[in-house]
């Protein structure tokens, strides 16, 4: 996904008087906070961003970023949608939002004077794909927060890598520990209960469009399932009808189709994976558990780890008399 910018927001800037507060700003230097932690650096892909201080309106302006401002306690005043699924009823943060409705920023594109009207001191967009001229327009609204590059070497950040942007931008570090630590424990609860995944390939495919996309290392869907075990197939990317051996793993994982969808496509049913019972339909686009792993939060990983590791765990038993059956979520 690329954003692109709409409309300008100078105007709404000026009326508001909202006053650009960014890591380039040296005519003053405000103490640090009781607590230590602030001023507060966050390098993101533009460079180093200073937060002077905790934010008391916080916008989310990322594809899954409310998640992270909402498991360390904090409610943004306006959030960026996310697209393709009825992120409002999601199950995995209801207790966090405990009723609250986000009034919406758009979603495939950011409604700059959106985000200006909802009057942020700290606008946090860690997985955004902005591109720099919209990454300054939000920084003359407020500081900002951008892409946090992947600490293992990838475009896109993991979940903790964004965890870690939260905590050390609202001054929650301690609380950042913690979550992690709690989502750490999930993911390590399912891989000794499961020790079949270990070093197992797994190709994790999307369907779109009647052609199938496996997944990289560094896409967040891809890392949930390299966080219980699994191996990355070494050829990622779009798969022709020619190569549909690449899709052949120990185990295969399909996204955004079920198998009423492709019970007619002779090449998918003739791989050993399909017909030995070792693929994982996770469900359509639009539907809960792909939207789960499509968050990739803290909140949601875990939901996303009850709904999906008991039918791994049967496609990955190498046992003929075991049905893998369906993902429930």
């Amino acid at each position: 996904m690329r954003v692109s910018v709409g409309v300008s927001v100078a105007a709404t800037v000026l009326l508001l008087g909202t006053a650009a507060c960014s890591s380039s700003d040296t005519d003053s230097a405000p103490a640090a906070d009781a607590s230590g932690a602030f001023p507060a650096e966050v390098t993101d892909k533009f460079g180093t961003v200073t937060v002077e201080g905790a934010p008391e309106r916080l916008v989310t302006a990322g594809y899954n970023d409310q998640d992270f401002a909402l498991a360390l306690g904090v409610t943004p005043v306006a959030t960026r949608g996310f697209t393709g699924y009825d992120y409002t009823t999601r199950p995995w943060a209801q207790q966090q939002l405990n009723g609250a409705t986000i009034p919406e920023v758009g979603s495939d594109t950011l409604d700059l004077e959106g985000v200006a009207a909802a009057e942020p001191d700290l606008i946090m967009a860690t997985y955004a794909y902005l591109e720099e001229p919209e990454y300054q327009q939000l920084g003359q609204i407020a500081t900002t927060v951008g892409d946090i590059p992947g600490s293992d070497g990838s475009e896109t950040p993991s979940w903790r890598d964004q965890l870690t942007a939260y905590g050390t931008a609202l001054g929650k570090t301690v609380e950042a520990e913690t979550v992690r630590d709690e989502v750490d424990a999930t993911f390590v609860d399912a891989t000794t209960q499961n020790p079949s995944f270990a070093g197992r390939t797994a190709a994790v495919a999307l369907y779109l469009d009647g052609t199938f996309y496996i997944l990289d290392s560094g896409d967040p869907r891809n890392r949930f399932f390299t966080d219980l075990g699994f191996a990355t197939p070494e050829t990622t990317g779009t798969v022709s009808p020619e190569r549909y051996d690449l899709l052949d793993q120990q185990t295969l994982v399909l996204l955004g189709v079920t198998p009423e969808d492709v019970a007619g496509d002779p090449l998918l049913q003739s791989l050993n994976v399909v017909k030995e019972d070792r693929t994982v339909y996770v469900g359509e686009f639009g539907t809960t558990v792909p939207a789960a792993l499509g968050f990739a939060s803290p909140l949601s990983l875990p939901y996303a780890v009850d709904a999906l590791v008991p039918v791994l765990a049967r496609a990955s038993d190498d046992d003929p008399a075991t049905r893998v059956g369906t993902v429930e979520g």
